[in-house]
Protein backbone atom coordinates (compact mmCIF):
# COMPACT_ATOMS: atom_id res chain seq x y z
CA UNK A 1 0.00 0.00 0.00
CA UNK A 2 1.74 3.45 -0.81
CA UNK A 3 2.42 5.88 2.04
CA UNK A 4 -0.30 8.05 0.66
CA UNK A 5 -2.92 5.63 0.66
CA UNK A 6 -1.84 4.07 3.68
CA UNK A 7 -2.01 7.54 5.63
CA UNK A 8 -5.99 7.73 4.62
CA UNK A 9 -6.40 4.61 5.96
CA UNK A 10 -5.10 5.26 9.17
CA UNK A 11 -6.74 8.34 9.75
CA UNK A 12 -9.96 6.68 9.15
CA UNK A 13 -9.32 3.87 11.09
CA UNK A 14 -7.95 5.82 14.15
CA UNK A 15 -11.47 8.27 13.66
CA UNK A 16 -13.73 5.08 14.05
CA UNK A 17 -11.44 3.58 16.89
CA UNK A 18 -11.67 7.34 18.67
CA UNK A 19 -15.71 6.84 19.22
CA UNK A 20 -14.70 3.88 21.06
CA UNK A 21 -16.92 4.19 24.19
CA UNK A 22 -19.74 6.62 22.13
CA UNK A 23 -21.74 3.74 20.36
CA UNK A 24 -24.17 5.86 19.23
CA UNK A 25 -22.26 8.65 17.74
CA UNK A 26 -20.30 5.82 16.16
CA UNK A 27 -23.25 4.54 14.57
CA UNK A 28 -24.14 7.87 13.08
CA UNK A 29 -20.79 8.27 11.84
CA UNK A 30 -20.83 5.13 10.22
CA UNK A 31 -24.35 5.63 8.58
CA UNK A 32 -23.29 8.68 6.85
CA UNK A 33 -19.75 7.72 5.48
CA UNK A 34 -19.52 8.13 2.24
CA UNK A 35 -17.85 5.01 1.26
CA UNK A 36 -19.23 1.24 2.13
CA UNK A 37 -18.81 0.02 5.43
CA UNK A 38 -19.76 -3.06 7.09
CA UNK A 39 -19.56 -3.81 10.85
CA UNK A 40 -19.17 -7.21 12.47
CA UNK A 41 -19.43 -8.95 15.82
CA UNK A 42 -16.17 -11.00 16.84
CA UNK A 43 -18.00 -13.86 15.57
CA UNK A 44 -18.02 -12.21 12.70
CA UNK A 45 -21.71 -11.70 12.40
CA UNK A 46 -22.94 -8.45 10.47
CA UNK A 47 -24.32 -6.26 12.80
CA UNK A 48 -24.79 -3.15 10.77
CA UNK A 49 -23.95 -1.99 7.29
CA UNK A 50 -24.42 1.38 5.68
CA UNK A 51 -26.08 3.61 3.65
CA UNK A 52 -23.17 3.96 1.11
CA UNK A 53 -22.82 0.40 0.96
CA UNK A 54 -27.00 -0.44 0.35
CA UNK A 55 -26.53 2.70 -1.96
CA UNK A 56 -23.80 0.69 -3.73
CA UNK A 57 -25.60 -2.46 -4.85
CA UNK A 58 -29.48 -0.93 -4.83
CA UNK A 59 -30.11 -2.89 -2.16
CA UNK A 60 -33.98 -1.92 -0.27
CA UNK A 61 -33.02 -3.00 2.81
CA UNK A 62 -30.01 -3.79 5.75
CA UNK A 63 -32.39 -6.79 6.64
CA UNK A 64 -31.30 -9.29 3.92
CA UNK A 65 -27.60 -9.13 5.83
CA UNK A 66 -27.64 -7.90 9.67
CA UNK A 67 -27.65 -10.80 11.65
CA UNK A 68 -27.96 -13.31 8.97
CA UNK A 69 -24.51 -12.91 7.31
CA UNK A 70 -21.08 -14.08 8.96
CA UNK A 71 -18.19 -13.23 7.25
CA UNK A 72 -15.85 -15.58 8.75
CA UNK A 73 -18.29 -18.31 7.41
CA UNK A 74 -18.48 -16.72 3.86
CA UNK A 75 -17.65 -19.48 0.80
CA UNK A 76 -16.36 -16.85 -1.77
CA UNK A 77 -13.97 -15.69 1.19
CA UNK A 78 -12.88 -19.29 2.19
CA UNK A 79 -12.37 -20.21 -1.85
CA UNK A 80 -10.20 -17.51 -1.83
CA UNK A 81 -7.94 -19.04 0.67
CA UNK A 82 -7.41 -16.06 2.95
CA UNK A 83 -9.60 -16.48 5.82
CA UNK A 84 -6.97 -16.73 8.37
CA UNK A 85 -5.65 -13.73 6.89
CA UNK A 86 -8.86 -11.77 7.44
CA UNK A 87 -9.32 -13.62 11.47
CA UNK A 88 -5.94 -12.05 11.88
CA UNK A 89 -8.71 -8.81 12.23
CA UNK A 90 -10.88 -10.31 14.62
CA UNK A 91 -7.48 -10.73 16.77
CA UNK A 92 -6.96 -7.04 16.83
CA UNK A 93 -5.24 -6.73 13.88
CA UNK A 94 -5.35 -4.21 10.89
CA UNK A 95 -5.88 -6.11 7.39
CA UNK A 96 -5.87 -4.89 3.93
CA UNK A 97 -6.97 -6.78 0.70
CA UNK A 98 -6.24 -4.59 -2.65
CA UNK A 99 -7.63 -5.25 -6.01
CA UNK A 100 -10.63 -7.47 -5.03
CA UNK A 101 -12.69 -8.53 -7.29
CA UNK A 102 -16.42 -8.30 -5.76
CA UNK A 103 -18.12 -11.91 -5.90
CA UNK A 104 -21.15 -9.97 -7.32
CA UNK A 105 -23.70 -13.27 -7.71
CA UNK A 106 -23.14 -13.58 -4.05
CA UNK A 107 -24.21 -10.39 -3.67
CA UNK A 108 -26.89 -9.72 -5.77
CA UNK A 109 -28.48 -13.04 -4.10
CA UNK A 110 -27.96 -11.97 -0.28
CA UNK A 111 -29.20 -8.64 -0.88
CA UNK A 112 -32.21 -9.67 -3.28
CA UNK A 113 -30.94 -7.67 -5.96
CA UNK A 114 -32.66 -8.85 -9.13
CA UNK A 115 -31.10 -6.62 -11.94
CA UNK A 116 -27.64 -5.08 -10.57
CA UNK A 117 -26.38 -2.20 -13.16
CA UNK A 118 -22.40 -3.38 -12.61
CA UNK A 119 -20.08 -6.30 -14.85
CA UNK A 120 -17.58 -6.15 -12.17
CA UNK A 121 -16.08 -4.30 -9.67
CA UNK A 122 -12.93 -4.24 -8.18
CA UNK A 123 -12.41 -2.81 -4.00
CA UNK A 124 -9.23 -2.00 -1.92
CA UNK A 125 -11.00 -3.57 1.56
CA UNK A 126 -9.23 -2.66 5.02
CA UNK A 127 -10.72 -4.59 7.94
CA UNK A 128 -9.91 -3.43 11.41
CA UNK A 129 -10.64 -4.00 14.71
CA UNK A 130 -12.73 -1.74 16.79
CA UNK A 131 -11.68 -2.90 20.59
CA UNK A 132 -12.28 -1.22 23.95
CA UNK A 133 -10.37 -0.04 26.95
CA UNK A 134 -9.38 -3.06 27.80
CA UNK A 135 -8.36 -3.73 24.02
CA UNK A 136 -10.72 -6.46 23.25
CA UNK A 137 -12.48 -6.78 20.25
CA UNK A 138 -15.89 -5.23 20.45
CA UNK A 139 -16.51 -4.88 16.60
CA UNK A 140 -14.34 -5.01 13.02
CA UNK A 141 -15.23 -3.32 10.57
CA UNK A 142 -14.57 -3.44 6.35
CA UNK A 143 -13.90 -0.72 5.29
CA UNK A 144 -14.45 -0.80 1.21
CA UNK A 145 -13.41 1.80 -1.97
CA UNK A 146 -13.78 1.18 -5.30
CA UNK A 147 -10.71 1.04 -7.90
CA UNK A 148 -12.63 0.04 -10.85
CA UNK A 149 -16.12 -0.28 -11.36
CA UNK A 150 -17.31 -1.66 -15.14
CA UNK A 151 -21.14 -1.04 -15.65
CA UNK A 152 -20.61 -2.71 -19.05
CA UNK A 153 -23.00 0.45 -21.15
CA UNK A 154 -20.36 2.49 -21.01
CA UNK A 155 -17.50 0.42 -22.19
CA UNK A 156 -19.62 -1.09 -25.28
CA UNK A 157 -20.38 2.10 -25.91
CA UNK A 158 -16.84 2.80 -26.83
CA UNK A 159 -16.42 -0.08 -28.31
CA UNK A 160 -18.62 0.41 -30.96
CA UNK A 161 -17.53 3.94 -31.21
CA UNK A 162 -14.13 1.81 -32.10
CA UNK A 163 -15.43 -0.53 -34.88
CA UNK A 164 -16.94 2.62 -36.28
CA UNK A 165 -14.32 4.52 -36.20
CA UNK A 166 -12.12 1.90 -37.63
CA UNK A 167 -14.51 0.05 -39.93
CA UNK A 168 -12.71 0.42 -43.47
CA UNK A 169 -9.63 -1.36 -41.28
CA UNK A 170 -9.62 -5.55 -40.77
CA UNK A 171 -11.42 -6.01 -37.60
CA UNK A 172 -9.19 -6.98 -34.79
CA UNK A 173 -10.96 -8.26 -31.50
CA UNK A 174 -7.68 -7.62 -29.68
CA UNK A 175 -7.35 -3.90 -30.38
CA UNK A 176 -11.55 -3.28 -29.80
CA UNK A 177 -11.54 -5.34 -26.65
CA UNK A 178 -8.15 -2.93 -25.52
CA UNK A 179 -10.17 -0.17 -26.74
CA UNK A 180 -13.25 -0.43 -24.37
CA UNK A 181 -10.61 -1.51 -21.22
CA UNK A 182 -12.17 -5.27 -21.19
CA UNK A 183 -10.33 -8.40 -21.64
CA UNK A 184 -11.48 -10.53 -24.88
CA UNK A 185 -12.87 -13.28 -23.38
CA UNK A 186 -15.32 -10.97 -20.60
CA UNK A 187 -15.60 -8.09 -23.76
CA UNK A 188 -17.04 -10.80 -26.27
CA UNK A 189 -19.49 -11.76 -23.53
CA UNK A 190 -20.67 -8.42 -22.27
CA UNK A 191 -20.88 -6.78 -26.26
CA UNK A 192 -23.00 -9.77 -27.06
CA UNK A 193 -25.29 -9.18 -23.98
CA UNK A 194 -25.34 -5.54 -24.19
CA UNK A 195 -26.07 -5.75 -28.73
CA UNK A 196 -27.12 -8.96 -29.50
CA UNK A 197 -24.80 -9.50 -31.81
CA UNK A 198 -20.51 -10.00 -31.30
CA UNK A 199 -18.14 -7.54 -31.89
CA UNK A 200 -17.03 -9.47 -35.46
CA UNK A 201 -21.00 -8.97 -36.37
CA UNK A 202 -20.98 -5.60 -35.46
CA UNK A 203 -18.49 -4.67 -37.40
CA UNK A 204 -20.00 -6.50 -41.00
CA UNK A 205 -23.41 -5.10 -40.07
CA UNK A 206 -21.82 -1.77 -40.07
CA UNK A 207 -19.42 -2.24 -43.38
CA UNK A 208 -22.44 -3.55 -45.26
CA UNK A 209 -24.50 -0.84 -44.30
CA UNK A 210 -21.86 1.44 -45.27
CA UNK A 211 -21.74 -0.42 -48.78
CA UNK A 212 -25.81 0.43 -49.04
CA UNK A 213 -24.79 3.67 -48.97
CA UNK A 214 -22.24 3.57 -52.00
CA UNK A 215 -24.70 1.14 -54.14
CA UNK A 216 -27.33 4.25 -54.15
CA UNK A 217 -24.92 5.93 -56.07
CA UNK A 218 -25.41 4.93 -59.81
CA UNK A 219 -22.03 6.57 -60.90
CA UNK A 220 -20.56 3.49 -60.03
CA UNK A 221 -20.35 -0.02 -60.47
CA UNK A 222 -21.25 -2.49 -57.88
CA UNK A 223 -17.52 -3.62 -57.71
CA UNK A 224 -16.61 -0.04 -56.88
CA UNK A 225 -19.00 0.57 -54.12
CA UNK A 226 -17.41 -2.83 -52.36
CA UNK A 227 -13.86 -1.47 -52.92
CA UNK A 228 -15.13 1.85 -51.59
CA UNK A 229 -15.43 0.15 -48.43
CA UNK A 230 -12.23 -2.11 -48.50
CA UNK A 231 -14.17 -4.77 -49.87
CA UNK A 232 -13.36 -7.00 -52.80
CA UNK A 233 -16.55 -8.26 -54.65
CA UNK A 234 -16.76 -11.40 -54.76
CA UNK A 235 -19.34 -14.47 -54.35
CA UNK A 236 -18.62 -14.73 -50.81
CA UNK A 237 -19.09 -11.02 -50.25
CA UNK A 238 -22.31 -10.86 -52.19
CA UNK A 239 -23.10 -14.07 -50.27
CA UNK A 240 -22.60 -11.58 -46.79
CA UNK A 241 -24.43 -8.92 -48.47
CA UNK A 242 -27.52 -11.11 -49.26
CA UNK A 243 -27.98 -12.54 -45.64
CA UNK A 244 -27.42 -9.19 -44.43
CA UNK A 245 -30.05 -7.54 -45.99
CA UNK A 246 -32.39 -10.23 -47.92
CA UNK A 247 -31.04 -9.36 -51.21
CA UNK A 248 -28.32 -9.56 -53.95
CA UNK A 249 -26.32 -6.43 -54.31
CA UNK A 250 -27.65 -6.27 -58.39
CA UNK A 251 -31.44 -6.84 -56.67
CA UNK A 252 -30.72 -3.83 -53.80
CA UNK A 253 -29.90 -1.14 -56.32
CA UNK A 254 -32.56 -2.06 -58.76
CA UNK A 255 -34.68 -2.00 -55.80
CA UNK A 256 -33.37 1.64 -54.96
CA UNK A 257 -33.56 2.76 -58.12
Amino acid sequence: MSNGVENKQNSIIESFQSLLGKEELLAKVIECFPYPIQIYAPNGTSVMVNKALLAEYHAASPDMVVGKYNILKDPDIIATGQLHVLQRAFQGETIFFPDVKVPLESIAQRYGIKDLDVEAIYQDITVFPIPDDENRVIYVAAFLVNRRVYRGKDEIERAKEYIENHWLERFDIDETARAACLSKTHFVKLFKKHTGVTPHEYHTNYKINKVKEKLLDANITIGQAFAACNMEYSGYSARVFKDKTGFSPSAFRKLQG
